[in-house]
């Protein structure tokens, strides 16, 4: 059962010990098993341009919010890892989900026309491709291969004992507008879709559940898995603009394993914890999965300025410590969140703040952030959210 946090829900308090064992995941080893293992992918200083969100400020600002709460390695000992060893992704690994396998040599013939201060091909249908610069693409793969890195070290952790850590990939921008042929939104790469993949095809892991909690709709993830039956995308955003229909519940052998929950402006807090409890939790139990990736997109905050949503930072505290626990039950602890949305740096990096302290079993401290900001609330639309939930549950058969 989903719990509130602070004001907004009461903080879950689960206290675990470190186990006392060496990890090795390529050079990397550690003495004891970690809570929280994250990966860092800064970009080049030179994504400035505004497109609602200066791309190359969220990761430090992030990582300055969890040095002030004291929640890093430095503070922390062996509770808390940042991995210093990703590596890059390749072509491999990014043609696994792209089956337009010419994407990534445009977006690298792109960045040398970048380089070259040529005028970029249009003809392309890339339209978004105005964002490049001459580090796209090796920043794109450094921030997908950071993701991996999670992966292999959460996997290798959960053979060695039942205290997996949650690893979490903090990697500028948020990836998962993208098509299959374009780009969308400061995306490349779709690292979460990536991971999932690798997950299967490196690691054996069959069952892939991927959950998306962003306020837009991760439409290269749906499209890559429509008919997949083997990893389920669950995905809950808002009903406005591009957004993915309650109907598109994948095709052939995947028919099931694609499940859309558009929900209407002004959603928050009651409308997440009832999309917890009463869709993610019973989807997940049904289909078993090996590992539990998730889009963790912030911009559903009742202050960002997208201003669709009014989710709390108390809601997103329950959110990832929910979702820590339903790894736990389901598939060994394996759970790898990554940054996806967020367009205020406070909301975003507090919010984060928040996720590390779930997955450590501390208190929230929404209350402190809601108080400093005076968020206000409207009232949600039961009656819509009621409805959209209602008919997820009838064409899912979920009972």
């Amino acid at each position: 059962m989903i719990r509130s946090a602070g004001r907004f829900c009461l903080s879950l308090r689960r206290k675990y010990s470190v186990a006392s064992c060496k990890l090795v995941v390529g050079s990397k080893t550690c003495e004891g098993i970690p809570k929280v293992v994250y990966s860092l992918s800064t970009p080049t200083m030179d994504h400035k341009k505004d497109l609602g969100i200066k791309c190359d400020a969220r990761v430090p600002s992030i990582m300055s919010a969890l040095e002030k709460a004291k929640l890093t390695p430095e503070f922390r000992g062996s509770e808390i890892l940042q991995l210093n060893s990703s590596r890059k992704a390749t072509l491999k690994d990014i043609q696994s989900v792209y089956y337009c396998t010419h994407y990534p040599a445009l977006l690298k013939e792109a960045v040398e026309d970048v380089k070259a201060s040529k005028p970029l091909n249009y003809s392309w249908s890339m339209k978004e491709f105005e964002y490049v610069i001459a580090t796209s693409y090796e920043d794109s793969l450094l921030a997908a291969g950071s993701g991996l890195s999670l992966v292999d070290f959460v996997v290798a952790a959960s053979k060695i004992n039942d205290k997996c850590p949650v690893g979490f990939a903090l990697v500028p921008p948020p990836r998962h507008h993208i098509m299959l042929h374009e780009s969308r939104g400061c995306c490349y790469f779709e690292n979460a879709g990536i991971a999932a993949r690798y997950a299967q095809l490196v690691h054996g892991l069959k069952c892939v559940l991927i959950i998306d909690f962003d306020v837009h709709f991760l439409s290269q993830t749906n499209r890559a898995y429509y008919d997949d039956p083997d990893i389920f995308v669950l995905s809950t955003h808002c009903k406005e603009g591009y957004y993915g229909k309650f109907d598109e519940i994948g095709s052939g052998r995947g028919e099931g394993a694609t499940l859309n929950l558009p929900l209407p402006n002004a959603s928050g807090d009651i409308a997440m914890r009832s999309v917890f409890d009463e869709i993610i939790v019973p989807c997940a139990q049904k289909f078993k999965p090996d590992i539990i990736i998730v889009s963790a997109g912030y911009d559903g905050h009742a202050i960002d300025p997208t201003g669709r949503f009014q989710v709390t930072t108390g809601t997103y505290y329950t959110l990832a410590s929910s979702i820590k626990q339903l790894a736990k039950d389901l598939c060994g602890g394996r759970c790898v969140f990554f940054l996806e949305g967020g367009q205020s740096e406070g909301v975003l990096s507090f919010s984060v703040a928040e996720s590390f302290r779930a997955f450590l079993g501390e208190p929230s401290m929404a209350d402190e952030f809601e108080r400093k900001y005076e968020v206000f609330l409207h009232d949600e639309p039961i009656n819509k959210i009621k409805e959209a939930i209602q008919r997820t549950k009838h064409l899912h058969s979920i009972y």
